[in-house]
């Protein structure tokens, strides 16, 4: 029988998802592959996978989607891992860097400018190593595991996730399991029954997984900065996330020499 074909995020919060699914029976009839989330988003996009932990961002894009699991990586308010750092308060930016590794992070980014923080920056793409080029008016959009710690180098850090839910009152998803075609019903519950598993092993995955920084909690990071359940607050506000990004302009950012790798 042809195994089903998965890609999903390779940041730490996916790791008790990832938990769930390889201790669980489906382990082997599932071709299980580990991308950035903008890489998730292409291999779904062009029919490489049959299910994808994807950003939310690419969901228009789709000509049909489906969501597979009652799972996702969401937040309610506070997420930790997907911000904005500047040397200066948010309204003096000048020029806002925009991380290549996710296309919500990005959108999130640039409806949070237009309708929460009303500012125009001047936006940047970024490339590998533009971590370093945040200075002065300069600020960028960091996500996943590349933050933890970072918030010691800078005075000012303005969490997504949280912005969000003072513009919304609603908590944010950011990735969710989708597929562009049918999959049987047996799969999916099963599915959803190892995802379940894997986020009630937390406790343990605690002790299995090395922290990445002595100030990090990973106990504290899955459950009280991850939301995993997409119930129905997350799905009202995934409704609306793709409202906004349906009123965003064409994006064309603008290259910089400084966003060159160094």
């Amino acid at each position: 029988m042809r195994k089903i074909k998965i890609t999903a995020v390779s940041y730490l919060n996916t790791k008790p998802l990832l938990y769930g699914i390889l201790n669980s029976p489906l382990a082997d009839q599932v071709d299980l592959s580990l991308d950035i989330p903008s890489e998730c988003a292409r291999k779904l996009r062009e029919g490489e996978v049959d299910l994808a932990l994807t950003p939310v961002a690419i969901l228009p894009e789709l000509k049909n989607w489906h969501l597979v699991s009652d799972y996702c990586i969401g937040a309610v308010g506070e997420v930790k891992t997907v911000n904005i750092y500047s040397e200066v308060p948010i309204e003096e930016i000048t020029a806002l860097y925009l991380d290549h590794h996710s296309r919500s992070s990005v959108a999130l980014s640039r409806v949070l400018l237009r309708d929460h923080w009303r500012i125009t920056p001047k936006l940047l793409e970024a490339k590998e190593g533009y971590i370093n080029q945040i200075k002065g008016s300069i600020a960028g959009v960091v996500i996943g595991d590349r933050t933890i710690g970072l918030e010691r180098s800078f005075p000012y850090v303005y969490d997504l996730s949280l912005a969000w839910q003072s513009l919304t009152d609603l908590p944010f998803v950011f990735a969710a399991w989708v597929s562009t075609k049918s999959l049987p019903e047996a799969f999916k519950l099963a599915f959803n029954e190892a995802l379940k598993a894997g986020i009630a092993a937390i406790p343990k995955l605690k002790l299995l997984l090395p922290s990445p920084d002595p100030s990090f909690d990973l106990e504290t990071y899955f459950t009280s900065y991850i939301s995993y359940n997409l119930d129905e607050a997350k799905r009202e506000a995934l409704h609306k996330f793709l409202g906004y990004v349906a009123a965003l302009e064409p994006f064309h950012p603008q290259i910089s020499r400084s966003s060159q790798p160094v």
